[in-house]
């Protein structure tokens, strides 16, 4: 009895516990890791910042405050950012438009004929049907016993 309760204590009890220093600062800590992204880093953040803030007793000032607060609020801000720059974009575009509509109806007709491409679709009187030449190698060969590639 002496013997089993020596072993226990001595190597059984310390070795489970080094497996469990093992599973929690080796295993669970690389897990822990593996799932941390650069949002959830940033959301601690200010975490941080409030804990040392009452630990220590420091005053903050409250800009810094509110730059916690920014990081912690990051996706709300970064879609109100997008949505003012979407906008002021789509402003600039239909800036833009209307002057190209301008310029297009200040422009002389025969600036705007100068535009080849469209040319036939726009004007089908002009149409004209191509001719196709007649040449012998259109016709069938009626020689016998020849073959024609």
């Amino acid at each position: 009895m002496w013997k089993r309760l020596w072993r226990t204590w001595t190597i059984d009890k310390p070795a489970a516990f080094g497996d469990l220093l093992w599973q929690v600062f080796v295993v669970d800590l690389a897990a822990f890791l593996d799932r941390l992204t650069l949002r959830r880093i940033i959301a601690l953040i200010p975490l941080v910042l409030v804990i040392a803030a009452y630990v220590h007793r420091i005053p903050i000032p409250p800009e810094l405050m509110l730059v916690g607060d920014l990081l912690a609020y990051i996706d709300i801000f970064s879609v109100i950012f997008l949505v003012g720059l979407f906008t002021r974009l789509s402003t600039i575009v239909v800036v833009v438009r209307q002057a190209v509509d301008r310029a297009r109806a200040i422009m002389p007709a025969a600036l705007r004929r100068l535009d080849l491409r469209h040319r036939r679709a726009s004007d089908p009187g002009r149409r004209k049907r191509a001719m196709r030449a007649n040449t012998d190698d259109d016709d069938t060969a009626f020689a016998h016993g020849l073959a024609w590639a």
